[in-house]
């Protein structure tokens, strides 16, 4: 048996909670949007993301039983309503976009002829954009011995999701479409653990192993065959409280090819480069160039083991006074 739940007004105790909510959002414009017409729609952003997972992977998400003879009628119908629906959010984006800024200056023909046409770009973009991930594929099981198959990357490999969605995102914050794609980029960070911002620019030939904990500014540039493990940071050094001029400058690194970055590794600032074949070991700490074909770690940590025989009796773990053997 269903239960329905009808709209009651508030009484009580709850009239005055509901009474302070809304005098709250009346005296403070931040974190609401009322009385405004223009919202994009993230459940529709998330359907345009499994769209385009089916076109560039098919047979491994959406319908699993294509045959040659399915391809024709089933790759026009998932083209033709992608580019519906990104018509139908890009001029939502924009419209927002207008309204936000000033609610007085929205045309919204302007912003449904540009949705148009900004969706018809990007579709005609689709088959470029697939052939660089099928190298971010190859790149992954080239770099990855536990990897099974090109099979187990696409259907299991969180990293692989990550920058598949960053690769549709980008093309989207090239072609000026506002906020859509970061809304994509955000979907996959929470997917994934891989926080690639949509503005960052990278190469082909892409590998990020694990992909948990994983964070790349907007202003990064990473060349072709790179392979970061988790935890990596690709970050901004801090600016101080409202420092609105840093916008668009050169925040975060430049990581040139051939360049392996191990876990936990953090890289900051705008004017840090890793040269072309350098490697970054685990956990280091880089706000300083370094030149190609160079090696930074960090300086091993002394262990120290003690023997279980200089254990007193009743004394369970490992007291740290009594770790007395260097290894």
């Amino acid at each position: 048996m269903s239960e329905k739940c009808d709209a009651v007004a508030p009484s009580g105790e709850l009239h005055g909670v509901v009474e302070e909510l809304i005098a709250g959002y009346r005296e403070d414009p931040r974190a609401q949007h009322i009385n405004k017409r223009f919202t994009p729609s993230r459940k529709e952003i998330t359907e345009i993301i499994d769209l385009l997972l089916q076109i560039f992977y098919p047979g491994y998400h959406g319908r699993q039983d294509l045959s040659d003879e399915d391809l024709l009628y089933h790759v026009g119908t998932l083209v033709s309503t992608l580019r519906q629906k990104l018509e139908r959010q890009i001029e939502r984006c924009l419209c927002f976009q207008d309204e936000t800024q000033d609610a007085r200056s929205i045309d919204i023909p302007k912003c449904r002829q540009r949705g148009y046409d900004v969706a018809r770009v990007f579709v005609n973009r689709l088959p470029a954009v697939r052939r660089r991930l099928l190298l971010d594929v190859q790149a992954a099981y080239d770099g990855d011995p536990a990897a099974s198959s090109m099979d187990e990357i696409i259907l299991a490999y969180p990293g692989l999701l990550a920058v598949t969605v960053y690769r549709v995102a980008h093309e989207l914050y090239l072609l000026g479409v506002p906020l859509m794609p970061r809304i994509m980029s955000e979907w996959a960070h929470t997917r994934t653990g891989a926080d690639i911002h949509p503005g960052a620019n990278i190469g082909d030939s892409f590998f990020i192993d694990h992909a948990t904990g994983v964070v790349i500014g907007e202003t990064s540039d990473i060349g072709s065959h790179v392979k970061l493990y988790q935890g990596v940071t690709l970050g901004a050094l801090s600016l101080p409280q409202h420092s609105r001029g840093a916008r668009g400058l050169k925040r975060h690194p430049t990581v040139e090819d051939h360049v392996t970055v191990y876990a936990n590794a953090t890289v900051l600032g705008g004017k840090t480069v890793l040269g072309e074949g350098s490697v970054v070991g685990g956990s280091v700490f880089l706000t300083k160039s370094v030149a190609g074909g160079q090696r930074v770690a960090n300086e091993p940590p002394r262990l120290r083991v003690a023997s279980p025989s200089t254990i007193p009796p009743g004394i369970h773990g490992l007291d740290p006074g009594i770790l007395d053997f260097d290894i």
